[in-house]
């Protein structure tokens, strides 16, 4: 069945600028530091901040028992300094007294420990008291606070999912009953899905059903898949009863909660986007990655994805390190901005961080702020200060839609089946897979879109397909009718291989994408952890220096109707095919069977040649995005190199301020020129927006 998709955010917070700001909890710091940080924050450029995230305890000291007064005090001081709210729900941190009096409610893990207190999210979502006691904080929250002028978003709950995923309570365990009761509506429907008649696991009544625990070997892998999707729907739940809770009293304030990319792997956010007003997404760099800035433009493109190409908001990075990496490397002077510009260019209306006050105590004293330690005269507070003045001069780009060259497929389902017990090859990682394309496609200067397979994808002249090992009947035949359409389809290995219930699809393999791409694979053929195969293009057969190398995985491949464009010279599939292709319709669908070099898959990029960057010839370290609006187009040109880069780009540069023919980008620096484009019939608005922000 195919994923409920978004029409991206339907209402935006009333503000007249790009969002700038972050998590301010006046909670952890004296009343007359309040008038301080509300100063500071205006000179910062600050204009909206998340309050309340971690507040239960403050806020409801005792069941039923409210202390709203120091909030309102906050409320007005940010008021006055022309600062707006996004008003959260603390509920990501129940108090020790809800603990104390409902210790059901504490999360259990796989193999039967019972999680305690003194954390955050020690929370069973299918916990009975939890429901009762969230949806009152969040309606009396509502109730109270739902009038006030500056208050322009609500925020749920605080990282769904992270630390907390699963549950394997003895609620949890009826919950999920339930929820297959209602998946299957028969123990006949189940046991079919679930492949029962292996290890006779066959089911007779519905109360012999339990949760996926750890047992002697692998566990049914259909269970568990339906685990992680129960799971999934456990906490949407969750969030739906607060939210509408918040609605039943402030039904004009958009809602929405902060994902967090690919660092959430049982969040399926395909789901999660027809549920909130906003996208909004939490990233902190892979601090000890010498490219981080790849995989955070990855995570940018990812979160746009979700919001359906609308634009969104980035509700949390770093200004530095943060406390919670096995190393926790500071950002180099120029860095922050750069990270936070990205973010812009890719999508992003909205740039805050976590947190505007470094805290002196508590589990992340350690993580860098908006406002360090050492005050105001540290470099991270000058760049703060400068990166709101950016921000501001940025605010006619707002609403400007990303413009993408190619789309890659994502699907959070295929990578909760891919990385359950016993497949092939544990090097075979969903998110390694998605990363090894996504990273030849910024170093070729192509802009992604990420789309889920049973998207509309006739726009995109090439999509790429990382690792759908799950694939649904619907995702198949949508990608079939690209191809047919005209489109360029790459295909990489360990895709088309299973159904929704984790069964392999009848027939020879790539069983659902086997006729697309006009092969059959006799055999897998993962290599050892240190292997290493030849792969020649055909065409180079005589020239060696052409040769690629490939890791992780080979294809027995007999072609079909599909022709080889490279081979294997070595390994367990020497002289088969190892990179194929077949015409279908007006387009082609090619097939990559192992995982190629990082050179090596680029080339192959550009010898299918099926879409060419905006600007070519640039440095990899030029990351180059365009946003196009009303007769008008922002492009973000980002060095990230030790050389100065030279663009042939003319128009108007927002953050210096001046007209430029030719566009010089300064190493480490950053630049948004707006190109004045021919008026064109202008697309849905957005979101909706009554600044007064």
């Amino acid at each position: 069945m195919p994923l409920p998709r978004s029409a991206g955010p339907r209402r935006w917070p009333r503000l007249d600028a790009l969002a700038f700001g972050g998590d301010y909890n006046p909670e952890q710091w004296p009343q007359d530091v309040w008038a301080e940080d509300v100063a500071l924050m205006r000179q910062a450029g600050v204009n909206l901040v998340n309050l309340g995230v971690f507040a239960w305890g403050l806020l409801e000291p005792a069941p039923d028992v409210y202390d709203f007064g120091w909030l309102d005090q906050v409320f007005d001081l940010l008021a006055a300094g022309g600062i707006a709210v996004d008003l959260a729900t603390p509920t990501a941190a129940p108090p020790p007294w809800f603990a104390r009096a409902h210790p059901d409610s504490l999360p259990v893990t796989r193999d039967g420990r019972r999680l305690g207190t003194g954390s955050r999210q020690a929370i069973c979502p299918s916990s009975p008291a939890f429901a009762e006691a969230s949806v009152r904080i969040a309606g009396k929250l509502a109730e109270h606070f739902g009038r006030r002028d500056n208050l322009v978003l609500w925020h749920v709950f605080n990282e769904y999912m992270a630390p907390t995923g699963e549950c394997y309570c003895q609620e949890s365990v009826r919950h999920f009953r339930r929820w297959l009761r209602t998946r299957y509506g028969t123990l006949g429907a189940l046991n079919q899905a679930w492949g029962t008649t292996f290890w006779g696991q066959i089911y007779g009544d519905w109360d012999e059903i339990d949760a996926p625990r750890t047992a002697p070997s692998a566990v049914n892998p259909a269970q568990r898949l339906d685990f992680a999707r129960f799971t999934n729907d456990a906490w949407l739940e969750c969030y739906r009863r607060e939210r509408d809770a918040i609605r039943e009293h402030c039904p004009d304030v958009p809602v929405t909660t902060n994902f967090q990319d690919v660092r959430c792997k049982g969040l399926n956010q395909w789901a999660w986007a027809a549920e909130v007003d906003v996208v909004g997404n939490g990233h902190y760099l892979a601090a000890e990655d010498a490219d981080n800035h790849i995989g955070l433009a990855l995570a940018a493109d990812l979160t746009r994805g979700v919001a359906a190409g609308r634009p969104w908001l980035l509700l949390e990075h770093s200004t530095s390190a943060v406390n919670w990496q096995q190393r926790n490397i500071a950002k180099r002077p120029g860095e922050m901005a750069r990270n936070s510009l990205a973010h812009f260019a890719r999508g992003a209306d909205g740039i805050l961080f976590f947190q505007w006050r470094a805290s002196r105590f508590g589990q992340e004293k350690f993580h860098s702020a908006m406002l360090p330690h050492g005050g105001t005269d540290t470099r991270i507070w000058r760049e703060v200060v400068d990166l709101g003045t950016s921000l501001a001069a940025l605010g006619e780009a707002r609403g400007a839609r990303v413009v993408a060259d190619v789309a890659v497929v994502w699907d959070w389902e295929s990578w909760w089946a891919l990385e359950l017990d016993w497949r092939p090859s544990a090097d075979v990682r969903y998110v390694d897979q998605v990363t090894r394309w996504y990273e030849q496609l910024w170093r070729s200067h192509l802009t992604v879109d990420f789309v889920p397979p049973d998207a509309e994808l006739d726009r995109y002249p090439m999509v790429v397909v990382p690792s759908l090992y799950l694939t649904a009947e619907a995702a198949a035949k949508n990608l079939r009718g690209y191809v047919e359409a005209g489109g360029t389809l790459v295909v990489s290995f360990f895709s088309g291989i299973v159904d929704e219930n984790d069964t392999v699809i009848s027939g020879a393999l790539p069983g659902a994408l086997r006729d697309l791409l006009g092969i059959t694979i006799e055999e897998f053929l993962p290599l050892r952890a240190d292997e290493r195969v030849t792969v020649i293009p055909n065409d180079f057969a005589a020239d060696s220096s052409q040769n690629w190398g490939g890791t992780i995985w080979a294809d027995d491949i007999r072609l079909r109707d599909a022709e080889s464009f490279a081979f294997y010279a070595d390994g367990p599939a020497a002289g088969k095919p190892a990179v194929t292709r077949n015409r279908v319709g007006a387009g082609t669908a090619w097939y990559v069977s192992t995982a190629l070099d990082g050179a090596d898959l680029k080339a192959l990029l550009a010898q299918i040649g099926a879409v060419r960057p905006a600007f070519a010839g640039l440095p990899e370290t030029v990351e180059v995005v365009r946003r196009a609006g009303a007769g008008a187009e922002y492009v973000t040109v980002i060095n990230h190199g030790a050389q100065d880069a030279v663009l042939p780009v003319g128009g108007f540069e927002l953050l210096i301020g001046s007209e430029v023919t030719e566009l010089v980008a300064p190493a480490g620096q950053v630049r948004v020129v707006r190109v004045v484009q021919p008026p064109v019939e202008s697309p849905a608005p957005p979101y909706e927006s009554q600044a007064r922000y």
